[in-house]
């Protein structure tokens, strides 16, 4: 098999234990390190699709985005300085009052994958914060909200409410997500964005970033 080939067959696969191999077999074989990040690109993005299709579950999904994220690692040095490296900075928290952190997470782990620097400020984290952290980082374009609870969709609207209130939001775009958002929910709050998963998440993300 062609070295590029197992690279996006390793991150498809969720095969973390052999990524580090390919993608050093890849650059070894004369491979450039964006040929490469192309190729991993392109598996991520194939692997999204078949979960938002159905065909593989949520623990799939994580590990192949943990596998590219392992890859990528590997492959940073080579791209010290390379627009490709690098799409921004994505402030990232799940509201106040709300503990749960799996499909924050999730998202964090496929925002790196794809070029993302991610700041995560965790779990029941009140607007105050939101808007500090994107004070502290004001080369940020880009903040996901995320709520898990029905109970603490009246946080996420107070969140973007208070973004909004700060004069923030030319600064960044909001995303929101969780299991009680939906698109007219997240229009009604004035989000900006609405993904209903990771993978559009970052997708998302990475388009608007390019």
């Amino acid at each position: 098999m062609p070295k590029l080939q197992e690279i996006a067959a390793a991150i498809e696969g969720g095969k973390l234990r052999s990524i580090d191999a390919a993608v050093n077999a890849a650059l070894e074989a004369g491979h450039t390190p964006q040929e490469i990040l192309k190729i991993m690109h392109g598996a991520i993005t194939r692997v999204g699709e078949k979960f938002q299709e159905n065909e593989i579950f949520v623990s799939e999904m994580l590990v192949a985005a943990l596998t590219m994220k392992k890859g990528v690692s590997v492959l940073r040095p080579q791209l010290h300085g390379e627009p490709q490296a690098r799409l921004g900075k994505f402030i990232l928290g799940t509201v106040e009052g709300d503990l749960h952190d799996i499909g924050k997470n999730l998202v964090g782990i496929m925002l790196e994958s794809v070029g993302f620097e991610v700041i995560d400020l965790g779990v029941d984290v009140p607007a105050s914060a939101f808007i500090q952290a994107i004070l502290e980082h004001k080369d940020c374009k880009m903040v996901g909200i995320s709520a898990l609870l029905t109970t603490t969709l009246g946080a996420m609207e107070r969140t973007v409410d208070a973004i909004t209130t700060a004069g923030l939001r030319s600064q960044v775009k909001i995303f929101v997500g969780g299991a009680p958002v939906t698109e007219e929910i997240a229009r009604r709050m004035g989000a900006d964005v609405y993904t209903p998963d990771a993978a559009s998440a970052a997708r998302t993300a990475r388009l608007m970033a390019m």
